[in-house]
Protein backbone atom coordinates (compact mmCIF):
# COMPACT_ATOMS: atom_id res chain seq x y z
CA UNK A 1 0.00 0.00 0.00
CA UNK A 2 1.17 3.52 -0.72
CA UNK A 3 2.52 5.58 2.14
CA UNK A 4 -0.35 7.95 1.45
CA UNK A 5 -3.20 7.76 3.93
CA UNK A 6 -6.22 5.80 2.63
CA UNK A 7 -9.77 6.98 3.16
CA UNK A 8 -13.18 5.94 1.81
CA UNK A 9 -15.62 8.05 -0.20
CA UNK A 10 -19.35 7.32 -0.22
CA UNK A 11 -20.82 8.93 -3.32
CA UNK A 12 -24.01 8.52 -5.27
CA UNK A 13 -27.32 10.11 -6.18
CA UNK A 14 -29.69 11.80 -3.80
CA UNK A 15 -31.81 9.41 -1.69
CA UNK A 16 -29.45 6.49 -2.30
CA UNK A 17 -28.59 6.06 1.38
CA UNK A 18 -25.14 7.68 1.43
CA UNK A 19 -25.46 9.22 4.88
CA UNK A 20 -26.60 6.05 6.61
CA UNK A 21 -23.85 4.02 4.97
CA UNK A 22 -21.17 6.60 5.77
CA UNK A 23 -22.18 6.62 9.44
CA UNK A 24 -22.05 2.83 9.72
CA UNK A 25 -18.77 2.64 7.82
CA UNK A 26 -17.31 5.30 10.12
CA UNK A 27 -18.39 3.23 13.11
CA UNK A 28 -16.71 0.15 11.67
CA UNK A 29 -13.34 1.73 10.82
CA UNK A 30 -13.05 4.45 13.48
CA UNK A 31 -14.01 7.31 11.24
CA UNK A 32 -15.53 10.77 11.11
CA UNK A 33 -17.80 11.92 8.29
CA UNK A 34 -16.78 14.85 6.09
CA UNK A 35 -19.57 16.24 3.93
CA UNK A 36 -19.14 16.81 0.20
CA UNK A 37 -22.45 18.52 -0.44
CA UNK A 38 -22.54 22.02 -1.90
CA UNK A 39 -25.87 22.92 -0.27
CA UNK A 40 -25.57 21.27 3.15
CA UNK A 41 -22.81 23.76 3.97
CA UNK A 42 -25.47 26.46 4.53
CA UNK A 43 -27.14 27.14 7.85
CA UNK A 44 -30.91 27.15 8.19
CA UNK A 45 -31.72 24.83 5.26
CA UNK A 46 -31.59 21.40 6.83
CA UNK A 47 -34.84 19.98 5.41
CA UNK A 48 -34.49 20.88 1.76
CA UNK A 49 -30.85 19.84 1.62
CA UNK A 50 -31.48 16.56 3.51
CA UNK A 51 -28.80 17.44 6.01
CA UNK A 52 -28.41 14.60 8.52
CA UNK A 53 -30.05 15.09 11.89
CA UNK A 54 -28.25 14.44 15.16
CA UNK A 55 -30.14 11.14 15.45
CA UNK A 56 -28.99 10.09 11.99
CA UNK A 57 -25.39 10.95 12.88
CA UNK A 58 -25.54 8.36 15.71
CA UNK A 59 -22.77 10.08 17.64
CA UNK A 60 -20.31 10.10 14.73
CA UNK A 61 -18.66 13.52 14.27
CA UNK A 62 -19.71 15.27 11.05
CA UNK A 63 -17.86 18.14 9.42
CA UNK A 64 -18.58 20.93 6.90
CA UNK A 65 -22.30 21.02 7.61
CA UNK A 66 -24.36 24.17 8.17
CA UNK A 67 -21.41 26.46 8.83
CA UNK A 68 -22.16 29.25 6.35
CA UNK A 69 -24.86 31.95 6.30
CA UNK A 70 -27.21 31.74 3.31
CA UNK A 71 -25.84 34.87 1.66
CA UNK A 72 -22.21 33.70 1.69
CA UNK A 73 -20.62 32.74 -1.62
CA UNK A 74 -18.56 29.56 -1.54
CA UNK A 75 -16.24 28.11 -4.15
CA UNK A 76 -14.72 24.75 -5.03
CA UNK A 77 -11.31 26.19 -4.18
CA UNK A 78 -12.50 27.10 -0.68
CA UNK A 79 -14.07 23.67 -0.24
CA UNK A 80 -10.77 21.97 -1.06
CA UNK A 81 -8.98 24.13 1.51
CA UNK A 82 -11.61 23.48 4.19
CA UNK A 83 -11.74 19.75 3.51
CA UNK A 84 -7.95 19.49 3.68
CA UNK A 85 -7.99 21.26 7.05
CA UNK A 86 -10.60 18.81 8.36
CA UNK A 87 -8.75 15.78 6.97
CA UNK A 88 -5.52 16.81 8.67
CA UNK A 89 -7.29 17.19 12.01
CA UNK A 90 -9.14 13.88 11.72
CA UNK A 91 -5.98 11.96 10.87
CA UNK A 92 -4.13 13.69 13.71
CA UNK A 93 -6.80 12.34 16.10
CA UNK A 94 -6.04 8.85 14.84
CA UNK A 95 -9.35 8.55 13.01
CA UNK A 96 -10.22 8.07 9.33
CA UNK A 97 -12.16 10.68 7.34
CA UNK A 98 -15.14 9.28 5.47
CA UNK A 99 -15.96 11.67 2.65
CA UNK A 100 -19.66 11.55 1.87
CA UNK A 101 -21.82 13.48 -0.56
CA UNK A 102 -23.37 13.90 -3.94
CA UNK A 103 -21.53 16.94 -5.32
CA UNK A 104 -19.29 15.37 -7.92
CA UNK A 105 -17.23 18.50 -8.51
CA UNK A 106 -16.32 18.73 -4.83
CA UNK A 107 -15.42 15.05 -4.60
CA UNK A 108 -13.35 14.83 -7.77
CA UNK A 109 -11.53 18.10 -7.13
CA UNK A 110 -10.61 17.00 -3.62
CA UNK A 111 -9.57 13.51 -4.73
CA UNK A 112 -7.24 14.98 -7.34
CA UNK A 113 -6.03 17.77 -5.04
CA UNK A 114 -6.84 20.37 -7.67
CA UNK A 115 -5.16 23.67 -6.84
CA UNK A 116 -7.49 26.40 -8.04
CA UNK A 117 -6.35 29.98 -8.34
CA UNK A 118 -9.18 32.27 -7.38
CA UNK A 119 -9.07 35.63 -9.08
CA UNK A 120 -11.16 38.61 -8.14
CA UNK A 121 -13.66 39.31 -10.93
CA UNK A 122 -12.91 42.50 -12.81
CA UNK A 123 -16.07 43.97 -14.35
CA UNK A 124 -13.97 46.81 -15.71
CA UNK A 125 -11.64 44.51 -17.68
CA UNK A 126 -14.59 42.41 -18.83
CA UNK A 127 -16.38 45.49 -20.11
CA UNK A 128 -13.18 46.69 -21.78
CA UNK A 129 -12.79 43.46 -23.74
CA UNK A 130 -16.48 43.22 -24.58
CA UNK A 131 -16.36 46.74 -25.99
CA UNK A 132 -13.24 45.79 -27.93
CA UNK A 133 -15.10 42.80 -29.39
CA UNK A 134 -18.03 45.02 -30.37
CA UNK A 135 -15.70 47.45 -32.07
CA UNK A 136 -13.21 45.11 -33.76
CA UNK A 137 -14.90 41.69 -33.72
CA UNK A 138 -14.29 38.50 -31.75
CA UNK A 139 -11.56 37.35 -34.16
CA UNK A 140 -9.53 40.40 -33.15
CA UNK A 141 -9.98 39.47 -29.49
CA UNK A 142 -8.97 35.88 -30.19
CA UNK A 143 -5.77 37.11 -31.83
CA UNK A 144 -4.94 39.11 -28.69
CA UNK A 145 -5.41 35.94 -26.62
CA UNK A 146 -3.22 34.03 -29.09
CA UNK A 147 -0.36 36.42 -28.29
CA UNK A 148 -0.39 35.59 -24.56
CA UNK A 149 -1.91 32.08 -24.44
CA UNK A 150 -1.68 30.28 -27.79
CA UNK A 151 -2.81 26.95 -26.29
CA UNK A 152 -6.09 28.37 -25.01
CA UNK A 153 -6.60 30.30 -28.23
CA UNK A 154 -6.17 27.12 -30.24
CA UNK A 155 -9.05 25.51 -28.34
CA UNK A 156 -11.41 28.42 -28.88
CA UNK A 157 -13.46 29.71 -31.80
CA UNK A 158 -14.41 33.35 -32.43
CA UNK A 159 -17.96 32.35 -31.46
CA UNK A 160 -16.66 31.54 -27.96
CA UNK A 161 -16.63 35.22 -27.12
CA UNK A 162 -17.42 34.86 -23.42
CA UNK A 163 -14.64 32.33 -22.92
CA UNK A 164 -12.17 34.50 -24.82
CA UNK A 165 -13.08 37.51 -22.68
CA UNK A 166 -12.80 35.38 -19.54
CA UNK A 167 -9.34 34.13 -20.53
CA UNK A 168 -8.10 37.67 -21.10
CA UNK A 169 -9.66 38.87 -17.86
CA UNK A 170 -7.99 36.07 -15.89
CA UNK A 171 -4.60 36.92 -17.34
CA UNK A 172 -5.03 40.61 -16.54
CA UNK A 173 -6.10 39.98 -12.94
CA UNK A 174 -3.74 37.11 -12.00
CA UNK A 175 -0.77 37.42 -14.31
CA UNK A 176 -1.24 33.74 -15.23
CA UNK A 177 -2.82 32.33 -18.35
CA UNK A 178 -5.62 29.79 -18.03
CA UNK A 179 -3.31 27.20 -19.60
CA UNK A 180 -0.68 27.81 -16.93
CA UNK A 181 -3.29 27.64 -14.18
CA UNK A 182 -4.58 24.31 -15.49
CA UNK A 183 -1.05 22.89 -15.50
CA UNK A 184 -0.27 24.12 -11.99
CA UNK A 185 -3.61 22.89 -10.65
CA UNK A 186 -2.49 19.26 -11.11
CA UNK A 187 1.12 19.76 -10.04
CA UNK A 188 0.79 18.55 -6.45
CA UNK A 189 -0.54 15.02 -5.79
CA UNK A 190 -2.92 14.47 -2.92
CA UNK A 191 -1.37 13.33 0.38
CA UNK A 192 -4.29 10.92 0.73
CA UNK A 193 -5.33 7.80 -1.17
CA UNK A 194 -9.06 7.69 -1.93
CA UNK A 195 -11.27 4.63 -2.28
CA UNK A 196 -14.40 5.68 -4.12
CA UNK A 197 -17.62 3.77 -3.46
CA UNK A 198 -20.54 4.73 -5.70
CA UNK A 199 -24.06 3.69 -4.72
CA UNK A 200 -26.31 2.78 -7.64
CA UNK A 201 -29.43 0.74 -8.38
CA UNK A 202 -29.82 -1.99 -10.96
CA UNK A 203 -33.51 -1.11 -11.14
CA UNK A 204 -33.69 2.64 -11.57
CA UNK A 205 -37.30 2.54 -10.38
CA UNK A 206 -36.04 1.57 -6.92
CA UNK A 207 -34.08 4.81 -6.72
CA UNK A 208 -37.02 6.83 -8.03
CA UNK A 209 -39.29 5.30 -5.39
CA UNK A 210 -36.82 6.42 -2.74
CA UNK A 211 -36.76 9.93 -4.18
CA UNK A 212 -40.56 10.15 -4.18
CA UNK A 213 -40.69 8.98 -0.55
CA UNK A 214 -38.00 11.47 0.42
CA UNK A 215 -40.01 14.37 -1.03
CA UNK A 216 -43.06 13.24 0.96
CA UNK A 217 -41.00 13.05 4.14
CA UNK A 218 -39.46 16.46 3.52
CA UNK A 219 -42.92 17.99 3.15
CA UNK A 220 -44.00 16.35 6.41
CA UNK A 221 -40.87 17.71 8.11
CA UNK A 222 -41.52 21.34 7.14
CA UNK A 223 -39.98 21.79 3.70
CA UNK A 224 -42.71 24.19 2.60
CA UNK A 225 -42.15 26.51 5.55
CA UNK A 226 -38.38 26.35 5.09
CA UNK A 227 -38.67 27.14 1.37
CA UNK A 228 -40.92 30.13 2.09
CA UNK A 229 -38.49 31.50 4.67
CA UNK A 230 -35.47 31.00 2.42
CA UNK A 231 -37.10 32.60 -0.62
CA UNK A 232 -38.36 35.50 1.47
CA UNK A 233 -34.91 36.07 2.97
CA UNK A 234 -32.79 36.40 -0.16
CA UNK A 235 -33.75 35.15 -3.60
CA UNK A 236 -30.22 35.79 -4.83
CA UNK A 237 -28.65 33.41 -2.33
CA UNK A 238 -26.99 30.37 -3.92
CA UNK A 239 -29.14 27.90 -2.02
CA UNK A 240 -32.38 29.34 -3.44
CA UNK A 241 -31.37 27.87 -6.79
CA UNK A 242 -31.05 24.41 -5.27
CA UNK A 243 -33.58 21.71 -6.03
CA UNK A 244 -36.08 21.78 -3.20
CA UNK A 245 -36.69 25.52 -3.05
CA UNK A 246 -37.13 27.09 -6.47
CA UNK A 247 -39.84 24.56 -7.38
CA UNK A 248 -42.13 26.12 -4.76
CA UNK A 249 -41.82 29.69 -5.98
CA UNK A 250 -44.69 29.33 -8.52
CA UNK A 251 -46.83 27.88 -5.74
CA UNK A 252 -46.10 30.81 -3.42
CA UNK A 253 -47.01 33.18 -6.25
CA UNK A 254 -50.33 31.40 -6.81
CA UNK A 255 -49.48 30.03 -10.25
CA UNK A 256 -49.66 26.29 -9.47
CA UNK A 257 -51.01 24.00 -6.76
CA UNK A 258 -48.94 22.52 -3.97
CA UNK A 259 -49.21 19.06 -5.51
CA UNK A 260 -47.97 20.40 -8.84
CA UNK A 261 -45.00 21.99 -7.07
CA UNK A 262 -44.26 18.71 -5.28
CA UNK A 263 -44.45 16.83 -8.58
CA UNK A 264 -41.99 19.27 -10.11
CA UNK A 265 -39.67 18.68 -7.19
CA UNK A 266 -39.87 14.90 -7.65
CA UNK A 267 -39.20 15.24 -11.37
CA UNK A 268 -36.27 17.63 -10.96
CA UNK A 269 -34.76 15.44 -8.25
CA UNK A 270 -34.94 12.38 -10.50
CA UNK A 271 -33.20 14.30 -13.27
CA UNK A 272 -30.55 15.50 -10.86
CA UNK A 273 -29.96 11.93 -9.67
CA UNK A 274 -29.32 10.84 -13.27
CA UNK A 275 -26.76 13.62 -13.70
CA UNK A 276 -25.06 12.63 -10.45
CA UNK A 277 -24.77 9.02 -11.57
CA UNK A 278 -23.38 10.05 -14.94
CA UNK A 279 -20.70 12.11 -13.20
CA UNK A 280 -19.65 9.40 -10.74
CA UNK A 281 -19.55 6.63 -13.32
CA UNK A 282 -17.18 8.73 -15.44
CA UNK A 283 -14.72 8.86 -12.57
CA UNK A 284 -11.91 6.28 -12.66
CA UNK A 285 -11.45 3.37 -10.27
CA UNK A 286 -14.88 3.57 -8.67
CA UNK A 287 -16.23 0.58 -6.77
CA UNK A 288 -19.97 0.38 -7.48
CA UNK A 289 -22.24 -1.12 -4.84
CA UNK A 290 -25.66 -1.96 -6.25
CA UNK A 291 -27.98 -1.17 -3.37
CA UNK A 292 -30.78 -3.44 -4.58
CA UNK A 293 -28.39 -6.43 -4.60
CA UNK A 294 -28.41 -6.37 -0.80
CA UNK A 295 -31.30 -7.80 1.16
CA UNK A 296 -30.76 -5.59 4.21
CA UNK A 297 -29.00 -2.31 5.03
CA UNK A 298 -26.54 -4.25 7.20
CA UNK A 299 -25.52 -6.40 4.24
CA UNK A 300 -24.77 -3.21 2.30
CA UNK A 301 -22.65 -1.95 5.20
CA UNK A 302 -20.79 -5.28 5.32
CA UNK A 303 -20.15 -5.03 1.58
CA UNK A 304 -18.72 -1.52 1.94
CA UNK A 305 -16.53 -2.50 4.89
CA UNK A 306 -15.22 -5.57 3.04
CA UNK A 307 -14.46 -3.54 -0.10
CA UNK A 308 -12.62 -0.84 1.84
CA UNK A 309 -10.57 -3.23 3.99
CA UNK A 310 -9.61 -5.20 0.88
CA UNK A 311 -8.47 -1.95 -0.72
CA UNK A 312 -6.39 -1.07 2.35
CA UNK A 313 -4.70 -4.48 2.13
CA UNK A 314 -3.85 -3.78 -1.48
CA UNK A 315 -6.34 -6.27 -2.89
CA UNK A 316 -8.60 -6.14 -5.90
CA UNK A 317 -12.12 -4.86 -5.23
CA UNK A 318 -13.36 -4.86 -8.81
Amino acid sequence: MSAYKPYPIIAGPTASGKTALAVQLAKAIGGEVVSADSMQIYDGVSVGTARPTSDEMEGIPHHLLGFLPLQTKYSVAQYIKDANTVFEAVFERGNIPVLCGGTGLYIQSFMENIQLFEDEPSPERRQYYNEMAEQHGAEYLLNKLREIDPESAARLHPNDRNRIVRALEVYDTTGRTITEQARLSHATPSPYTPFLIVLDFRQRSNLYDRINRRVDIMLENGLLEEARRVLDTDRDATVTQAIGYKEFLPYFEGEISLEEAADRLRQQTRRYAKRQLSWFHRMPAACTLWVDDYATPQELVDGAVDAYTTFCRGGDTA
